[in-house]
């Protein structure tokens, strides 16, 4: 495994971090007059999820970043699970800043009150069975600018009693990074970035603040793993079926994937570990995050590391389809 720094905290981490959204189970959007909108990935076997996180320890991963609201508290319960007895092998990563009913699996809104920051913290140090967290990340990508401060300056709080050790933003917006950025142990965001979404603003600011980039989506949830089609369907508890109101943004990323298919499958890597290896070359500082459902996804991840970052001649090669298809598009 290779490992790579988070940011200004100095903490070696590997290349490659489990995302663990998927293994939170259903949960829900509820707005007032709409019909509930799945926010998680369907059903799941929890069994097979703390297999599957034992095989990731085995293989050298040493990040795990999840969300208090991922399945509204379970998926913190079945990571702090699986952990038992190996919590001083990893970094643990998770997210605060929305609020939702455990019992009913329904997230509603968002918090930035320092008394529900801290509850929240409290609660999910108690579901992942730790005394700290080691990355706490505010998990509302669009907060008030204004409001960011008084919440930097909570946490800030927190990693004074003990209660955290750093701080990340889940955003892509840099101007509420730089906000962030003014705290002595923001060491950390977390954005969306895969070989057919980049954003060269985070990594120009990541590289100019000495931050680490954690990575979400990197296999476009799940299309560049080459198992879906445009006969694809999805149940109405996973988050994916939203993909039918907007059929023709997925068909699009299944065409940029087929023609990318080459390059991303050289010398011998699948879709999804070329995929990855795209996200290595692209930023020093990143550090992708794949979800995972079973221990055979975990593995083909891993996998990717044993073949390393794609080649600048590759990434060339990407950008050249990539723009070509954009302009025909035009």
């Amino acid at each position: 495994m290779e490992y790579r720094k988070l940011g200004r905290s100095g903490i070696e981490v590997s290349a490659l971090g489990m995302g663990c959204w998927a293994i939170g189970g259903e949960w829900w959007y509820i707005e007032e007059g709409q019909e509930p909108s799945a926010c998680g990935w369907g059903g799941v076997d929890d069994a097979e999820s703390i297999r599957a996180i034992h095989a990731a320890l085995d293989v050298g991963v040493t990040l795990f970043d999840t969300a208090d609201v991922y399945g509204c508290g379970h998926s913190e319960r079945i990571l702090g699970k699986a952990l038992s007895g190996r919590r001083n092998d990893v970094i643990l990563a998770t997210k605060f800043g929305k609020q939702f009913d455990e019992e009913k699996k329904h997230f509603f809104g968002h918090e930035t009150s320092p008394e529900l920051i801290r509850s929240a913290c409290e609660a999910s140090l108690r579901r992942l069975g730790t005394d700290v967290i080691d990355l706490y990340q505010f998990h509302w990508a669009d907060c008030d600018i204004e409001k960011a401060g008084e919440v930097r300056d909570v946490l800030e709080d927190l990693v004074a009693e003990g209660k955290i050790r750093y701080y990340g933003w889940s955003t892509n917006d840099v101007d509420r990074i730089r906000v962030f950025a003014e705290g002595e142990h923001f060491t950390a965001v977390q954005s969306f970035l895969s070989v057919v979404y980049d954003d060269p603003a985070i990594h120009e600011i990541c590289d100019e603040l000495d931050l680490g980039n954690l990575n979400k989506q990197p296999l476009a949830m799940g299309i560049l793993t080459g198992k879906f089609d445009e006969s694809t369907t999805f149940p109405s508890n996973d988050i994916r079926s939203d993909w039918s109101k907007n059929p023709e943004a997925f068909k699009r990323r299944l065409r940029q994937l087929d023609a990318l298919r080459n390059v991303l499958t050289s010398g011998g890597r699948t879709l999804a570990q070329g995929a990855l290896a795209w996200i290595w070359a692209r930023h020093g500082r990143a550090i992708p995050i794949p979800g995972f459902k079973n221990e055979k996804q975990i593995r083909e991840n891993a996998g990717a590391m044993k073949f390393g970052p794609l080649t600048a001649g590759q990434m060339a090669e990407t950008q050249e389809i990539l723009n070509r298809m954009k302009e025909e598009e035009a």
